[in-house]
């Protein structure tokens, strides 16, 4: 599966960003990939909306896996990948990573925090759509709202960027691909656990959404949708 690259960003305090701090070197390397903590006691709160996560039933079309957590972002943090798949190829791919502080985080305005990257490749003339970011960032939003889900504190970008290809690469055709960055704090229910698995899977809706996928099942009316993503990436 082509796992989403790049750095993530949290979007509220920008933690990913801040290098060389006392959080840092107090969090660094204590992040096994898995939702645990190497020598220190994971809180049962994560654990279980760690389980959470684990035991969704997401659409047949999207592949998700886990994978190493980033450090310095949270004293417990855990991360999928995802893949929206078509026989052998991508049609869009992303990152979620699920941050835990049972301290609180000022910026966060709670003790979880969910951080993703989502990203697709787009037809070239796409990318000059003016309401392209709003209409990225409206999926992501109606997205949690079409599963009744409760959060605060969103932050995010949405960027469009375009590849010309010169020289010996001019056979190559025009790319342009999207991609969204966000984060929020989701609602603490019961024992101080996140309904996550409903969070997954209104992020998998998501990806299906910039995939060019048709809803799984009546959606949120007041989201927009563009015109059909370019042809699918090969894995």
């Amino acid at each position: 599966m082509a796992a989403a690259q790049g750095r993530l960003s949290d979007g509220a305090g920008g933690m990913d960003d801040a290098r060389g701090t006392e959080e840092e070197a107090r969090h660094k390397g204590s992040h096994d990939g898995t939702g645990g903590t190497g020598g220190s006691t994971v809180p049962p709160a994560f654990t279980a909306a760690v389980e959470a996560l684990r035991a969704a039933r997401l659409r047949p079309q999207i592949e998700v896996e886990a994978t190493r957590a980033p450090q310095r972002l949270a004293p417990h943090a855990y991360a999928l990948e995802a893949a929206v798949v078509d026989g052998d190829e991508d049609l869009a791919d992303g990152r979620l990573v699920l941050l835990h502080d049972p301290a609180g985080h000022d910026a966060w305005h709670g003790t979880f925090r969910l951080v993703t990257l989502v990203r697709a490749e787009l037809e070239p003339e796409m990318a000059a759509e003016p309401l392209l970011p709003d209409v990225c960032w409206s999926w992501l939003t109606g997205a949690l709202q079409a599963r009744g889900l409760t959060y605060g504190e969103p932050s995010g970008t949405v960027t469009r960027a375009s590849s010309h290809y010169f020289g010996g690469l001019s056979a190559r055709p025009s790319a342009s691909q999207i991609e969204i960055r966000a984060s929020w704090t989701p609602r603490e229910g019961l024992g101080g656990v996140p309904d996550t698995a409903a969070h997954l899977a209104s992020w998998c809706d998501l990806l299906a959404q910039v995939a060019g996928l048709p809803p799984a099942a009546p959606g949120d009316a007041s989201v927009v949708t563009l015109p059909q993503r370019r042809g699918p990436q090969s894995r």
